[in-house]
C-alpha cells in the first residue's frame, strides 16, 4: 500500500465550480513526487485536501487514503491522530504555521508534547536538537517569528514539521517567498533531511528546475487538471502537451542563463 494514494480527487467550492478534478496519484514510503502548476492550477489545494485542510467554503470527493487511513469525511479526531505523525506540511509563508505571538521553542515543543508524550528535560532537549537539525542556533528557541530573519522562519517552521518524524513531508512552495540564496540553502535542507530520515515527499511547485532537485517523479496540473504525470526524466524529455512544453523550455532557458553567466 502507498504511503499516500489519490484517486478520482476533486476540489470544487460550494456552489459547485470544480477547482480540481480528475487528480489521481501514489507516493510510496520513501518516494518523492512533486505537483507543478501556475498560480490557479490546483496543486496547493491538492495539498490541503490531502491532509484534511481544505478551507471553509471547499469541499472534496474521491478517495484519499493516508497511511490506510480515509482522509475525505474524516472526523478531526481521526485527522489529528495522522496529522504531524504520518504527515505534516511546510507551508510557502512561514507565518501560516507560526503563532506570531508565541516563542519559537514552544511552537516546536508542541507537536513533541503532543505526539511524542516529551515532557520537562526531554522534551528541552528535543526542542534544541530539532532546531540544530535545521542548524538554527539554540538562542532561536526563545525568539518571536518577528524576531528572526524570513530563512530561519521558515526553518523553524521546518523544524516543527520534522520534529515527530512524520512517514512523508508535504512541501508547499516552500522557498517561493525566500531570496534566491535562502532557495537555495532551504532545498538543500529539505532534500538532506527527507534523506537522512527516510521520509517520503510531496513537494508543490511552480518551478520545474526547483522540483529537479529534489524529486523524481511528476504530476503536471494546468487548470485544475492533470496534463502529464510520470518520472521526471521522461517528462523532460518528452513533454505531451503545450502547457508541459512551455514549462520545460522554460526551465531549460533559466539553466542557459546561469550557465552562461558562468562562464563569463
Amino acid at each position: 500500500m502507498s504511503l499516500l494514494s489519490v484517486s478520482g480527487l476533486a476540489v470544487s467550492t460550494h456552489d459547485g465550480r470544480a477547482l480540481v478534478s480528475g487528480l489521481s496519484f501514489a507516493v510510496p514510503r520513501g518516494g518523492r513526487l512533486s505537483l507543478i502548476g501556475e498560480s490557479g492550477s490546483g496543486k496547493s489545494l491538492t495539498a490541503l485536501a490531502v491532509t484534511g485542510l481544505l478551507p471553509p467554503g471547499l469541499a472534496a470527493t474521491g478517495t484519499v487514503l493516508l497511511d490506510g487511513t480515509p482522509v475525505i469525511g474524516a472526523t478531526d479526531r481521526t485527522l489529528d491522530r495522522v496529522r504531524g505523525r504520518v504527515a505534516a506540511v511546510v507551508f510557502q509563508e512561514p507565518s501560516t504555521a507560526l503563532d506570531p505571538l508565541m516563542r519559537l521553542g514552544k511552537q516546536i515543543a508542541e507537536p513533541l508534547r503532543r505526539h511524542r508524550g516529551l515532557r520537562g528535560a526531554a522534551l528541552r532537549s528535543a526542542v534544541l536538537e530539532a532546531l540544530d537539525e535545521v542548524a538554527l542556533p539554540a538562542r532561536v528557541a526563545r525568539a518571536y517569528p518577528h524576531e528572526v530573519s524570513g530563512g530561519q522562519r521558515q526553518r523553524a517552521a521546518i523544524a516543527m514539521a520534522l520534529a515527530c518524524r512524520p512517514a512523508l513531508l508535504i512541501a508547499d512552495e516552500p522557498t517561493t517567498a525566500l531570496d534566491v540564496t535562502v532557495q537555495a540553502d532551504v532545498l538543500a535542507l529539505l532534500d538532506r533531511l527527507v534523506a537522512a530520515h527516510d521520509m517520503a515527499l510531496l513537494f508543490v511547485s511552480h518551478d520545474l528546475a526547483v522540483v529537479a532537485k529534489v524529486t523524481d517523479e511528476v504530476v503536471v496540473l494546468s487548470g485544475g487538471r492533470p496534463v502529464q504525470s510520470g518520472p521526471l526524466r521522461t517528462v523532460l524529455a518528452n513533454p505531451g502537451d503545450d502547457y508541459t512544453r512551455s514549462l520545460v523550455a522554460s526551465a531549460r532557458r533559466l539553466d542557459a542563463a546561469l550557465d552562461l553567466g558562468g562562464v563569463s
